[in-house]
């Protein structure tokens, strides 16, 4: 099922795609530059983000931060375009560019996920895993940014409630990691913790992706078979936490699962037609 619905989702796009073969060398020389392109671009930033982190007041650095990632990000996926190694449209997600205190909650099928996200999102905060605040290509641009670590339950908890509270957006993956068992793996019970302390509406983001390209296990020196990698992001419903956060996470899960079963339908049915 898995693969059908990767090869309906590369079917949206084929009409488009230049007459260039996957496996051709174009597309090899072409996916290892785009990668060592956004290796640059994370070091360039991260190393005066470092510095800029000791010398600005948080109400300075933090936005700063925040918009600083939104561009490189947003720079390497117009490069990867370019490059011609890359399809998504991200537009869907503008609609919530200017919008104040809310959590974001997206499926998390690979590593893509959160650049596709934050490079239209300039006013997020991420919960970030702690290793990478001492990356020499991330960790400046983190701290800058306000991030949140996922070291430490309790004040990672406050830090995301406060920085909803401040009017930023808070990105989650209710999964907790990247997709195990497609099309999504059980929502993590602290995410209800979260979305209750910060007291806002959360809306929901579904990623459906066509390649296994920094899925669980992928390294993300090793190229994928099949080149351009192509995405489709597309906007869910709004939830507001109930009184019951077990109900509210079951619901919501059980709604991602439906979503993106029907997605793979519906594609399925058009390749069909």
């Amino acid at each position: 099922m898995v693969n059908r619905r990767n090869a309906m989702i590369r079917a949206e796009a084929e009409s488009a795609l230049p007459p260039r073969r996957a496996g051709s060398l174009y597309y090899t020389t072409a996916f290892y530059a785009a990668v060592a392109v956004f290796g640059v671009s994370c070091l360039l930033w991260s190393l005066p983000a470092s510095l800029l982190h000791r010398v600005l007041p948080r109400r300075i650095g933090e936005p700063l931060g925040q918009s600083g990632i939104s561009a490189g990000f947003r720079w390497a996926l117009w490069v990867m375009r370019a490059l011609g190694v890359l399809r998504v449209d991200l537009s869907p997600l503008d609609a919530l560019r200017d919008e104040r205190s809310l959590v974001v909650a997206s499926n998390h099928p690979t590593m893509m996920d959160a650049v596709l996200l934050i490079s239209r999102l300039p006013r997020v905060v991420c919960i970030t895993k702690a290793s990478l605040w001492d990356s020499p290509f991330l960790g400046g641009g983190v701290r800058l940014a306000g991030y949140v670590r996922n070291d430490a339950p309790l004040p990672m908890i406050r830090r995301a409630a406060e920085a909803v509270r401040e009017g930023r957006q808070l990105m989650v993956f209710p999964e907790g990691s990247r997709t195990a068992r497609p099309p999504i793996d059980r929502f993590t019970r602290g995410f209800a913790v979260m979305a209750r302390a910060a007291g806002a509406p959360v809306q929901t983001v579904l990623i459906e992706a066509d390649s296994m390209y920094l899925r669980k296990g992928w390294p993300l020196l090793r190229r994928p078979p099949d080149l351009p990698l192509v995405f489709r992001v597309r906007l869910g419903e709004r939830f507001a936490m109930g009184r019951d956060p077990e109900a509210f996470v079951s619901g919501m899960e059980a709604y991602f699962r439906r979503e993106l079963r029907a997605g793979s339908v519906e594609e399925e049915g058009s390749a069909a037609a």
